[in-house]
């Protein structure tokens, strides 16, 4: 109990993305774009760090750790399957992708669909769902309001021919002794 009470921090610099002190290790990883609970567990394991230990309590060396497993856990004996980006289109290597280098990979990889004319990349084109669900009651956000059956107008009734012209025909007047009266 002799041992000094370090400052506890509320916001943690991990990745270029800030996390929140209180939470849990493991729980505040999965705020970095690109990392799952399972892949913050795997961090976790990897760094040699408690999972639940509060995010808040842990020092710069600490940080600096976590931060080099999460930008390349390959060279921490990461197993392939756990990585998003595994056989790379352009280099052919295993790597895992986070936070805005996720964001432009993705874009890359359907410019690169649509520049080819992949059926994804045509259904990209065309704002269509690209995997394989249907189209005919969802997706209608371009397509405008839901008009459903349409039914002629129907046409007013025609004056009839005499005296009184287009509004006093016989129709237009109420007389005694329909059904609404006799109910009274």
């Amino acid at each position: 109990m002799a041992e000094e009470k370090k400052e506890f921090r509320h916001l943690v610099r991990i990745a270029n993305t800030d996390l929140d002190g209180r939470k849990p290790l493991y729980y505040a990883l999965t705020k970095i774009k690109g990392v799952n609970f399972m892949f913050a567990n795997m961090v976790c394991h990897l760094a040699k760090m408690n999972r639940y230990k509060k995010t808040g309590d842990l020092n710069d060396s600490e940080t600096e750790i976590l931060d080099n497993v999460l930008r390349d856990p390959i060279k921490y004996n990461a197993p392939a399957w756990m990585l998003n980006r595994r056989k790379d289109y352009t280099t052919g290597e295993d790597k895992h992708v986070i936070t805005g280098d996720l964001k432009f990979a993705t874009e890359n990889d359907i410019r690169l669909l649509k520049k080819i004319k992949a059926y994804r990349g045509v259904r990209h084109m065309f704002g269509l769902p690209v995997r394989g669900q249907r189209t005919r009651s969802n997706f209608r956000k371009n397509k405008g309001n839901v008009m459903g059956v349409q039914r002629k107008a129907v046409a007013p009734p025609k004056p009839e021919e005499g005296g009184k012209g287009g509004k006093g025909g016989k129709g237009d007047q109420k007389k005694g002794g329909g059904k609404e009266d006799k109910k009274k």
